[in-house]
C-alpha cells in the first residue's frame, strides 16, 4: 500500500469531525488497499461492528458473503475487497431501525479515498445513500427498481438491497433478485478474485 493511502487511512481512522453527533463516540471501520478489485459500499457500521470494529460482523454480513460466494477470509482480505460505508462511524439508533450515516463522512473522505483506489473493477452498492452518491441520476424511482435495472449498472456496478435480515419480506416479494442478479455476481467475483 502506497504510503499516501496509509496516511489517509490514519487519517480517517483518527476522525472526530461528527463526535458531537455521534451516540456512541467515534470509530471509523473501513478496509481499503490499492490492489482491491472489488469495493463494498454500505450504509454505516451497526452497533455491532462498532463494538468489533469488523465490517460486516454480523447477520447482514453473513447473508453479503454468501450472496458474494465468499468466505470470510477472502472477504476480509484488503488486498481483494475494500469496505468503505458512506459513513464510517455507527450512527446510532432510530425508531425503525440505525440511523443514516452522517453525511460529513462522505464529504470528508470520499473523493480522496476513491481516488486512491484505482483498480476498483466492481462496485458493490448497497442501500439508498450508497445509491445517491454512486449512482446519482442513474437511480431509479426506489430501490426495487433501481436493482431490477441491475444490467445498466453491470458490469462496473451492482446495486444490492440491504442483506439485513429486516428485508426478509423484500427478498421473498423479489425471487428474481437471487434467481438472476447473484449467479453472474459471483461469476465476476470469482474472476476478479
Amino acid at each position: 500500500m502506497p504510503d499516501h493511502l496509509d496516511a489517509l487511512l490514519a487519517e480517517i481512522r483518527a476522525c472526530r469531525i461528527c463526535e458531537a453527533a455521534l451516540p456512541h463516540g467515534c470509530r471509523p471501520v473501513l478496509r481499503a488497499s490499492d490492489t482491491a478489485r472489488i469495493l463494498v459500499v454500505g450504509q454505516a457500521p451497526g452497533r455491532r461492528v462498532h463494538e468489533s470494529g469488523i465490517p460486516f460482523d454480523d447477520p447482514s454480513g453473513d447473508r453479503l458473503r454468501d450472496w458474494m460466494g465468499v468466505d470470510k477470509s477472502v472477504f476480509y482480505d484488503e488486498q481483494k475487497i475494500n469496505i468503505l460505508p458512506m459513513g464510517f462511524c455507527y450512527p446510532g439508533t432510530g425508531k425503525s431501525g440505525d440511523l443514516p450515516p452522517r453525511p460529513e463522512c462522505a464529504e470528508a473522505w470520499r473523493d480522496k479515498l476513491m481516488a486512491e483506489m484505482g483498480r476498483v473493477e466492481l462496485t458493490l452498492i448497497i442501500g439508498q445513500y450508497a445509491i445517491g452518491w454512486h449512482l446519482k441520476e442513474l437511480a431509479k424511482k426506489n430501490l426495487t427498481e433501481t436493482v431490477k435495472a441491475w444490467r445498466e449498472y453491470w458490469p462496473s456496478a451492482v446495486v444490492l438491497p440491504h442483506p439485513s435480515p429486516r428485508n426478509n419480506l423484500w427478498l421473498r416479494r423479489n425471487p428474481w433478485f437471487e434467481q438472476e442478479v447473484l449467479p453472474p455476481l459471483r461469476q465476476k467475483i470469482k474472476e476478479l478474485i
